[in-house]
């Protein structure tokens, strides 16, 4: 018959001294691969809060930021610098299946907002 093995669940002291272990073999200055290749910082930004939009549904929000863009390109001109908040704003909250249907929609005019 086959013996049954049983797992031992470290104790919270044996974590602690492993997860210690595991820091100092990742923080070893002696590893000179990792010092000579370090990756460049990448840094992840979205549109930020928006008191007008307290819940979790960002549908309206990103339909408000898509129409915002598109009213500040209308005033100011495609080049305006002053839009391109607008632009990463609508980009990180829309998904692109409704981007790209809504810009369908607004060169056939059939766009339901108010542009």
């Amino acid at each position: 018959m086959a013996e049954a093995v049983s797992a031992k669940t470290p104790s919270l002291s044996e974590q602690y001294h492993l997860e210690n272990e595991v820091k100092q073999v990742k923080e070893d200055p002696s590893d000179k691969n990792t010092s000579e290749e370090t990756p460049d910082e990448i840094t992840l930004k979205t549109a930020p809060a928006d008191f007008r939009f307290p819940t979790t549904n960002q549908t309206r929000h990103c339909f408000t930021r898509y129409i915002e863009y598109h009213r500040c390109v209308a005033a100011k001109g495609d080049d305006a610098p002053e839009c391109d908040k607008f632009a990463k704003f609508y980009r990180s909250l829309c998904p692109s299946e409704w981007v790209d249907r809504w810009n369908e929609q607004r060169e056939n005019g059939t766009f339901p907002g108010p542009l």
